[in-house]
């Protein structure tokens, strides 16, 4: 089974960069997507569904805002729509789709690069959802929770820690929580398999950060013990151009 985490920035623009023709090719049996940034009746379904998916659509209230979903070809007994808090839930931060052998949820953290009142906004998000996690695991053992969590968690994880080192994403508060979070029943599962430095899914628009790889690494599939111990191969989709952001993979 091949699962694939993708935050497309908007997936209307990423449908004219070619985005149903990388899907189609590289065949997931689950997507996760953020930042959807469209209301079902904005794109047209039947893209995803004559490749075969069922899709699970969770947008904000705001348009052209966050949102997320799962594409998925089999369907999912049932779906989970938020994590019944309302000031999370209006801007679609958290779908659940559970199967048979295992739960998956597809995730976009909140960013505190606006300001402030957003990155204290952001502590409350990892505060709760820390929380909500834990319950989760006690509910479904078998559980990967995916997307884009707007964190780095290691200096191997962006290009210049030291620079980066009072910038959101990158603050102490925020990896002291990862390390509370990958020690609390939840593995950061590309690193189980890979140690290698210069591995990123995000770059900045400017000063042609892509083309330098000088990128951070925001995007996990975490995965509970009973998940990690079956994924046989992770990856960074770095050569795939939606987005500012790239896939990430892995496959049990």
């Amino acid at each position: 089974m091949k699962i694939i985490s993708y935050n497309v920035n908007g997936i209307r623009a990423a449908l004219k960069k070619g985005f149903a023709d990388w899907l189609k090719a590289a065949d997931p049996d689950i997507l996760g997507l953020q930042e959807i940034k469209s209301l079902e009746n904005q794109i047209d379904l039947d893209i995803f569904k004559d490749l075969g998916y069922h899709v699970y659509w969770y947008p904000a209230v705001k348009k052209g805002y966050s949102g997320v979903a799962i594409l998925s070809k089999k369907a999912a007994e049932k779906v989970t729509y938020g994590m019944g808090v309302d000031v999370y839930d209006d801007e679609g931060r958290v779908i659940q789709a559970d199967y048979p052998d295992f739960s998956f949820i597809s995730a976009y953290f909140p960013s505190g690069t606006t300001g402030d009142i957003r990155q204290d906004f952001k502590y409350r998000f990892l505060d709760d959802i820390y929380h909500y996690s834990q319950d989760l695991i006690q509910s479904y053992p078998k559980l990967i929770l995916s997307g884009d969590y707007n964190i780095c968690h290691k200096p191997i994880d962006i290009h210049n820690p030291v620079a980066n080192k009072n910038t959101s994403g990158f603050l102490p508060e925020e990896r002291a929580w990862m390390d509370k979070f990958t020690s609390s029943g939840l593995d950061d599962s590309f690193r189980l398999l890979n140690s290698a430095p210069h591995q990123y899914s995000w770059w900045s628009y400017r000063a042609n950060a892509r083309a330098n790889n000088k990128g951070w690494r925001i995007d996990y599939h975490m995965t509970t013990p009973s998940v990690s111990q079956k994924i046989k191969m992770v990856d960074i989709l770095h050569e795939v151009h939606h987005s500012d952001h790239c896939p990430i993979s892995i496959e049990l």
